[in-house]
């Protein structure tokens, strides 16, 4: 079994490889997402793929881990260089973010995401 650093770093490359199933193969049937593009969270394969489907027809994020940690709960926070471009291009956002995880029998079962004014991103040569 791969560690929580190696399937999260697997995890954003798939994404960013817009691998779809390849990511939900390494998440819980029944996992809680958030929906960071319209608010609210979604539950399970399909509506993460429905969600994510959605998202690439509008966007085109990239997201790359720049440090992760286990905090004193049992979460792995991951601090994220965020890019979003629109489909010609453009940078929308360029920012840092921290992905809060949490796993279940070595899948992922939660994500919940930080934004700076909520918890300022650590970077890596902090």
């Amino acid at each position: 079994m791969q560690s929580t650093r190696e399937l999260l770093t697997t995890v954003y490359a798939l994404f960013n490889k817009r691998d779809i199933e390849g990511v939900l193969a390494l998440m819980r049937p029944n996992v809680d997402w958030p929906n960071g593009m319209e608010g609210g969270r979604v539950h399970g394969y399909e509506e993460v793929r429905a969600y994510w489907t959605r998202q690439w027809r509008m966007i085109d994020p990239y997201v790359e881990p720049v440090r992760i940690e286990d905090d004193e709960a049992g979460n792995t926070v991951v601090d994220v260089h965020q890019m979003v471009r629109d489909l010609s291009g453009n940078v929308l956002k360029d920012m840092f973010v921290q992905h809060v995880y949490s796993f279940r029998d070595g899948l992922i079962e939660r994500m919940d995401i930080q934004k700076p004014d909520d918890a300022p991103a650590r970077r890596s040569s902090d």
